[in-house]
């Protein structure tokens, strides 16, 4: 049964959009580039050929426009999977709710989202200022968990493999595991391909040393070993499984594609972060305006 959805679940303001993002769903557009950095938004349309509208609400902000004949929002998300939870749920309702009747739509919309970020490599040949393409996400953050889902043979198998080879513990994390589409990897075959592991932080659970010790100091390194069926884990930063895992279960086409900024096996760090930002930016715009719509 199609039930109406309650005031306190779907919050809409009073000039007809959604709570966190501030957006109407006239606003959105079908193909998504989601980033982390508010600033990086006009990053990324500072190259469309005209931008339609703007918002900023909170560390949300949203431009969508033209390039090449294609509508495209930009919408940032801020750090870590809980802002993915509000800015995944709120884009797929912007689509597939009715804000009039507060029912669900019969017919749903499906998004092309891709994630333009930044994260840190856990491989020796993954370097500095490189590209990589998630081929999954690997969450040990949570967040799925909170969901109803029916992982799949494979999925089952990657987790068993990485709980074995990296001795993990339920007192850190039940991870989950959800592949990239397939459909939008294709286009980007000249990146890194590997899987990613998305971490609820960025100094402890990420391995840094500060001024507190580690509960489980050998995870990272057991991380750059990990290796199942031809899989190894390439990277880590704050988003991608949250994307993949709650993309999936809304129907929704999502990949993620990282600019590696710092290399934990080496101890690199980009001289030239900017840059390279910029470098894939313009290499995603390209490969975008050059693809079919699915």
């Amino acid at each position: 049964m199609n039930n109406r959805i309650a005031e306190s679940e779907l919050i809409i303001n009073e000039r007809g959009a959604i709570y966190h993002l501030d957006v109407r769903p006239e606003e959105l557009a079908g193909n998504i580039i989601t980033v982390g950095d508010p600033d990086r938004v006009e990053q990324v349309t500072k190259h469309f050929d005209s931008v339609e509208f703007k918002r900023h609400h909170r560390e949300f902000v949203t431009h969508t426009g033209y390039l090449g004949g294609r509508r495209l929002s930009v919408v940032s998300t801020g750090i870590g999977t809980d802002n993915i939870d509000i800015v995944l749920n709120e884009l797929d309702a912007l689509a597939n709710i009715d804000f009039k009747t507060r029912l669900v739509k019969p017919n749903l919309t499906r998004f092309n989202i891709i994630r333009i970020g930044t994260s840190g490599s856990l491989q020796r040949d993954v370097p500095v200022d490189s590209f990589l393409a998630s081929t999954h996400g690997l969450g040990v953050d949570n967040l799925l968990n909170f969901y109803k889902t029916e992982p799949t043979e494979e999925d089952g198998a990657i987790l068993k493999a990485f709980i074995k080879q990296t001795n993990l513990n339920h007192k850190i994390s039940a991870p989950y595991v959800t592949p990239c589409c397939a459909n939008l990897l294709q286009h980007f075959s000249g990146f890194h391909q590997a899987i990613t592991v998305t971490c609820p932080g960025f100094y402890g659970p990420q391995g840094r040393v500060l001024r507190l010790g580690l509960s489980k100091p050998d995870f990272i390194d057991s991380l750059t070993r990990f290796k199942f069926n031809g899989h190894i884990i390439g990277n880590f930063e704050m988003e991608t499984a949250g994307l993949y895992g709650l993309g999936r279960l809304l129907g929704h086409q999502i990949l993620s594609l990282n600019a590696i900024m710092a290399n934990r096996i080496t101890g690199e760090f980009s001289k030239h972060t900017q840059r390279t930002m910029d470098k894939l930016i313009i290499n995603t715009l390209d490969i975008i305006s050059k693809t079919k719509p699915n």
